[in-house]
């Protein structure tokens, strides 16, 4: 809110008198103001922190502020989020999106809100389109075959299935005939 006082032509002897009680009136207005026009609280003003950007597939590190008991993720569906010891936190992309992440003190206040967008994959990819096809080439430093979000139905499963098998040889040590 914005006030002005002014007397236009000669001041007056009680000019003085007359601005005191013009700023009273302005302070004393701008404290019965109602509690949406003012600021709720100094936490809330300060808690909106800048935006974090995190690429598909890969995590992102955040030190959390003191005192956080509660964390909540807006829409665990885009982004996850776990907490380690010392105050850290570890967010996770899981979908292409915007989603937040508010942490809470013990009373219910809250401490901080980031803003996470999630965004496609960093590392140099190919995308094949076949009609309505897709298929997705991770090309670090050779083309390989690579699962992303919005490939085909087909070339996912099969993707995935090729992965499963893969890791169940590595933790089985494979099946070796003697």
């Amino acid at each position: 809110m914005t006030a002005f006082v002014a007397c236009r032509g000669r001041r007056p002897l009680l000019f003085p008198a007359i601005c005191a009680l013009g700023c009273a009136a302005i302070v004393f207005a701008a404290a019965a103001m109602p509690g949406t026009a003012r600021a709720a609280s100094p936490i809330l003003e300060n808690a909106q922190r800048e935006r974090i950007t995190v690429h598909l597939d890969k995590a992102s590190l955040l030190k959390l502020p003191e005192r956080t008991a509660t964390l909540v993720v807006g829409n665990p569906l885009i982004a996850d989020a776990v907490v380690q010891p010392g105050g850290v936190v570890v967010i996770t992309a899981k979908s292409y999106g915007m989603t937040n992440l508010v942490a809470l003190d013990r009373a219910g206040a809250t401490l901080a809100e980031y803003p996470i967008q999630v965004v496609g994959p960093s590392d140099k990819t190919v995308v094949v389109y076949r009609g309505i096809e897709r298929e997705t080439y991770s090309c670090v430093p050779y083309c390989e075959r690579r699962i992303t979000l919005g490939d085909s139905t087909a070339y996912f499963a099969a993707n995935l299935t090729a992965l499963g098998s893969f890791s169940a040889q590595a933790q089985g040590g494979g099946d070796q005939k003697k």
